[in-house]
């Protein structure tokens, strides 16, 4: 922590010492060259009986709208699917254009990925109108929305636009509790099976593969989540309601006056009021948002900073990364 009481994290080093709880999915690979091997084998012996004409069945193409999504899928995919992430983690999903690089890829696709209640509002539904891929429209089997498949907090009784940004299906970011991941991925590897009938053993096994390493870190994250529970935080967007609720932090105040409308100055003079009277323990963002009213409001009260990974960086695993983000957040709470 600086002077100021601001903090910047990309990687978070290890609190109190404890060794990783998530297991990565690292295959034998002993083994997996003996399967590579037998695969080749049948191969070899098949073409002849089949005029050498069959060809090997090409990955399934899964489009995915975030990374946290995509990330699942390669999971539970494996060799049978090829994941494309139409932002990163640097992005807000929110907020992107249907650009033409992201329409071809979505013209290609045999399965669309997404989080859905209206998080990609702004852009998906101009993307699926200008591919033109009947296989991953809404109603389809190729068109998958994780958040169907859990039940979602902030839902509004009634739509009201002078409450700002607020999502009528209720809060998107679900990848945030582990409990409602662990329900997506059953719902995801069945759809899997269902457009892949050919390797739905291969699902069912990446599945129950995973939910077995998920389960047993899930046990240690909780107890490793112990000392933030009642932890007060300033947030800057209602984006970590679900880890709120999973870890039992308490949302003191968000600099956002209202979902989806920028700190105003009369906000931040109210806010740092608030605080004075009662601090909160954290001032918490994402990463791809900018860090100024939480800097200013820091400065004006000592309360520190933290930019936390909003979901899995290139190469991760979603195990990985929510490792990151809660020793991150333990390491700052103190």
């Amino acid at each position: 922590m600086s002077g100021s009481g601001v903090m910047c994290r990309d990687r978070a080093p290890v609190v109190g010492g404890d060794a990783p709880h998530w297991a990565p999915n690292r295959a034998d690979p002993n083994r997996a060259d003996g399967q590579r091997l037998s695969a080749l084998l049948v191969l070899a012996l098949a073409l002849p009986l089949a005029g050498g004409g069959d060809a090997v069945a090409a990955p399934l193409k899964v489009f995915a709208c975030e990374p946290e999504w995509g990330a699942l899928a390669r999971t539970l995919g494996g060799d049978n699917v090829e994941v494309y992430a139409a932002t990163t983690a640097a992005q807000d999903p929110h907020y992107i254009q249907a650009r033409p690089s992201l329409i071809a890829r979505a013209r290609r696709a045999d399965l669309l990925v997404c989080a859905g209640a209206e998080l990609e509002i702004g852009w998906l539904p101009l993307l699926l109108r200008k591919s033109g891929n009947g296989r991953i429209q809404a109603g389809q089997p190729g068109h998958f929305m994780a958040t169907a498949h859990t039940a979602l907090l902030e839902k509004p009784a009634t739509l009201d636009r002078s409450r700002g940004h607020v999502h009528a299906a209720g809060n998107p970011h679900i990848h945030l509790d582990p409990r409602r991941v662990e329900q997506v991925a059953r719902a995801l590897a069945a759809t899997l099976a269902a457009i892949d009938p050919a390797n739905a053993p291969q699902y069912r096994r990446n599945l129950a593969d995973f939910a077995a390493r998920w389960q047993a870190a899930r046990e240690e994250w909780r107890r490793l989540a112990a000392p933030l529970r009642g932890k007060r935080i300033v947030v800057y967007h209602n984006y970590w309601v679900y880890l709120e609720r999973w870890a039992g932090l308490q949302r003191a105040a968000a600099l956002e006056p209202k979902p989806g409308i920028p700190p105003s100055g009369s906000h931040l003079a109210s806010l740092l009021e608030q605080m004075r009277q009662e601090p909160a323990a954290l001032i918490v963002h994402t990463e791809y948002r900018s860090g100024r009213a939480a800097r200013w409001l820091s400065g004006k009260t000592g309360i520190p900073v933290l930019a936390l990974p909003a979901t899995v960086g290139e190469g991760e695993e979603l195990g990985q990364w929510f490792e990151r983000l809660l020793r991150a957040l333990l390491e700052a709470a103190g």
